[in-house]
């Protein structure tokens, strides 16, 4: 069961919180979860039997601008970590987890650099590096349709909103076994996506805006764990961005899916909750 409420923050925005509570009445292991681009925050039903199993509670919260959640604008990825530890104490809770797919990583890695002694472990899939990262050659592998959209997003706002009102959906982004894991058992996705775009693009756009500007905090400030799970096909966020992060992390471990793409990555989630019960101790 999952619990939605709306929580207040001292600026005047609101945040919408979702929570599962751990379903067998014990403390469990919070994991907040961090979501993808463009999505709502709802916690990922996929793993919901998964992490039931393994006393896993699920929090998370639509992002500035998404769902129910106030936009907040300007804002940098490491905001996110300021708004978890308030959803963290209006919850009650000390110390968590996250975790976070493609556009949701960035955020994960925020509140492991931000929140050093509340975050116990961290798990970012197929999650982008820092914009211009030195001996990064950022654009290397992508699709030109994925590229384009961020070199808009770093020319400007008015730039990304022409681009996003003109751009048709190039499937060649994704793998086959991205397509057919999305139409299949994380068929999920597709509705969380649509539920965020039900209301505009402005939560995306602030998305995108955040990945090509300083993100507000360096991934080698990262001291606690941190697995970066990736395809080694993916056309959106070449693998070699979690190469790049995971030699910046002290305490990293990198897995590269050789058949992987974008999407089919998520495939690996239950093996990675199997690793983030291991490592938050």
């Amino acid at each position: 069961m999952v619990t939605e409420t709306d929580l207040a923050l001292g600026d005047g925005r609101t945040l919408h919180v979702y929570d599962t509570g751990t379903g067998d009445g014990t403390a469990g292991l919070a994991v907040f979860w961090q979501h993808g681009t463009p999505s709502t925050g709802a916690p990922p039903e996929p793993l919901f039997a998964a992490a039931a199993e393994r006393g896993i509670r699920w929090v998370s919260h639509d992002r500035p601008g998404y769902g129910g959640s106030t936009p907040h604008p300007g804002r940098d990825v490491a905001s996110a970590a300021a708004d978890v530890a308030s959803i963290a104490d209006a919850l009650g809770i000390n110390r968590f987890a996250v975790m976070g797919p493609s556009g949701g990583g960035p955020h994960a890695l925020a509140c492991a650099a931000v929140l050093p002694r509340r975050i116990l472990a961290t798990v970012c899939m197929s999650g982008p590096a820092p914009f211009g990262a030195e001996g990064l050659d950022w654009f290397a592998g992508m699709t030109p349709s994925g590229a384009a959209e961020y070199r808009a997003a770093a020319t400007g706002r008015d730039a990304l909103e022409a681009y996003l009102a003109s751009a048709e959906v190039d499937p060649a982004v994704f793998t086959p076994a991205d397509h057919a894991t999305a139409f299949g058992a994380w068929s999920w996705i597709g509705t969380v996506a649509a539920q965020a775009l039900a209301t505009g693009q402005g939560g995306m756009m602030d998305d995108d805006l955040a990945y090509v500007t300083p993100w507000g905090f360096d991934p080698g400030q990262i001291s606690t764990p941190v697995l970066f799970v990736h395809g080694a096909q993916d056309r959106l966020v070449p693998s070699s961005h979690a190469t790049w992060l995971a030699q910046r992390c002290r305490a990293a471990e990198l897995w590269l899916r050789p058949d992987d793409g974008h999407v089919s990555i998520l495939n690996s989630s239950v093996m990675a909750l199997d690793w983030l019960r291991e490592h938050a101790l």
